[in-house]
């Protein structure tokens, strides 16, 4: 009879930054560790976020004991919600987290109306925590850009397996904790079957500076500002927001949130005491916008180019509540994702257009640092935990290479340093891994039709639910309408009549011909165009297409 084996299955996460997702099975147990969504690329246009399939765990709920989670930021906790609604049958699920982490998903449950799918744990550092007959998990405190942040240490019948979370070596983080050494030397001692380690800073040599270098930053920027300071970075970036908050008080300036995310990330954070700012300093918007301009901030959502968020607007001048003047200051207290380059470009150039000053990375190296641990950080894990095999996880393909180039710098053959793609089944006995098919994987398409509602969508799938194609031609220099648009139905089978595609047509026509001049941002006006036609289409037809709008710039 085989010996059982461990295996391992990234379902998102690898070869991509986003959607991180990882399942652990050994016999008649799985785990899942985390469930996160990414925000889409250039190519997917139309859609709101992408979340990993989970087709092979639905085929094998009898087996899932539990999710973990490793800390709450977007990519790794974005998809619970979806999730847990896929697994539905055998709700409650278990999910276990750190008390920041729990609340942002619970947050996430209760928006979309499914709060009873989940049964929530907040866990101890250095607990262990029985799942099924083959895991116990214990979650080991590293330092992130965010507080609550883990890494979570399977004990098997195989020996340890250490799935490092996003992670690096702080020895002074504005919010702590610094990441637990000594305990990831203990484990290692015991054995460490796998490592499975982020990666996505393994082109970077030597140490990611600490988070300490941006509080001096900020304080220098915000103190010399003659306008109104727009700060922007990840809604969970808590660390940011707190070192923001701090500058604007010792400069005398009042706080004040824009955007949904924000909102609902700084609530939750001073809920549970991991924002504590000064008395008084928070402010409600209409406040804010009322004192004179050396005398606010605001902090944003939009770091990302997202096309729905609040920055957006400003760019482009359609915030009801936010205008901005000769003499502001943007400031971009984060780096994009891969993919999101350019809609974070066109954003910034937007801003530019508005005559205001614009502070990002690329000429304020230390207005960000990242959250990821850099070269010698990963060799330091490394050696701390002495695994007998490695797996990279957390980058594109080019950093899961480097990793394992690193790694044979300290000794690794290749053979033992696996390189894992979405769907691959990675098997480990005690003494051998082994590469064992793919499972059906792929990315999910959310499209929200409201805030409260969401439609999952299947790529291979789009074809025959039916799609709404809005072709249209924009001045490049003004925003103005050149030509179209023209809008046509595929896939619907008769849902939508010709009679009231060319009301919907028409209807849209004068949304674009009367909206604001002067320049556009590209995902803004793909938003705008998705709300308008979606309102129209449901009020109309009482249908919820899939809505792809493609814009050309002349």
């Amino acid at each position: 009879m085989a010996k059982p084996r461990l295996r391992i299955i990234p379902l998102g996460g690898v070869g991509e930054i986003g959607k991180s997702m990882t399942l652990y099975e050994y016999r008649g147990d799985m785990v899942i560790v985390d469930a996160g969504a990414k925000f889409p690329g250039e190519d997917l246009r139309g859609v709101d976020l992408i979340i990993p399939d989970v087709r092979y765990v639905k085929e094998r709920l009898s087996k899932l004991r539990a999710i973990l989670l490793t800390h709450g930021h977007e990519d790794h906790i974005g998809g619970i919600p979806f999730l847990l609604s896929e697994l539905r049958p055998i709700a409650p699920i278990p999910v276990y987290g750190s008390e920041l982490a729990v609340a942002y998903a619970r947050t996430k449950v209760e928006e979309l109306g499914n709060p009873k799918l989940a049964d929530f744990q907040v866990v101890k550092p250095h607990t262990r925590y029985r799942l099924g007959h083959n895991f116990e998990a214990e979650f080991i405190p590293v330092t992130h850009s965010i507080p609550g942040s883990y890494a979570i240490a399977l004990k098997t019948p195989l020996g340890w397996v250490v799935h490092t979370g996003d992670y690096k070596f702080d020895p002074t983080p504005p919010l702590g904790p610094t990441t637990d050494q000594e305990r990831l030397r203990a484990i290692g001692r015991e054995g460490v079957l796998v490592l499975l380690s982020d990666a996505v800073r393994v082109e970077r040599p030597g140490h990611t500076p600490s988070e300490a270098v941006v509080s001096e930053t900020l304080n220098r920027i915000i103190g010399s500002a003659r306008g109104r300071v727009i700060l922007t970075t990840f809604a969970s970036n808590i660390t940011r927001l707190d070192q923001a908050i701090r500058a604007a008080h010792r400069h005398g300036r009042k706080v004040a949130i824009s955007g949904r995310s924000m909102e609902q990330s700084t609530r939750v954070a001073m809920e549970l005491g991991y924002l504590r700012p000064p008395d008084g300093v928070i402010v409600p918007l209409e406040v804010a916008t009322a004192l004179p301009r050396k005398q606010s901030m605001i902090l944003t959502t939009g770091s990302q180019g997202e096309a729905t968020a609040a920055l957006a607007r400003i760019a482009v001048g359609d915030h009801p509540h936010i205008k901005l003047a000769e003499g502001d200051t943007v400031i971009f207290s984060a780096t994009p994702i891969p993919g999101n380059e350019e809609t974070v470009s066109q954003t910034i150039d937007q801003l530019f257009r508005q005559g205001v000053r614009v502070i990002y990375p690329e000429i304020e190296p230390t207005v960000h640092v990242s959250g990821h641990a850099s070269r010698d950080e990963l060799k330091l894990m490394l050696r701390l935990v002495r695994p007998r095999f490695c797996v990279p996880i957390h980058g594109e393909y080019r950093h899961l290479a480097l990793y394992r180039e690193l790694a044979g710098e300290l000794g690794y053959p290749p053979e033992r340093v696996l390189i894992p793609e979405l769907g691959s089944i990675l098997s480990f006995g005690r003494e051998d891994a082994r590469r064992e098919g793919t499972v059906d994987t792929g990315p999910i398409l959310v499209d929200f039709v409201t805030s409260q509602q969401a439609i999952l969508r299947r790529r291979d799938e789009i074809a025959t639910s039916g799609v709404i194609i809005a072709t249209f031609v924009i001045d490049r220099e003004t925003g103005g309408l050149i030509a179209g648009p023209e809008v046509s139905a595929q896939g619907l089978n008769g849902q939508i009549s010709d009679e009231v595609l060319e009301k919907v047509t028409d209807e849209f026509r004068r949304f674009l011909e009367k909206r604001q001049k002067g320049g556009f941002s590209h995902g803004y006006l793909v938003s705008r165009t998705k709300n308008v036609l979606g309102r129209q289409l449901y009020r109309r037809a009482k249908t919820r297409p899939l809505i792809l709008p493609i814009i050309s710039e002349l």
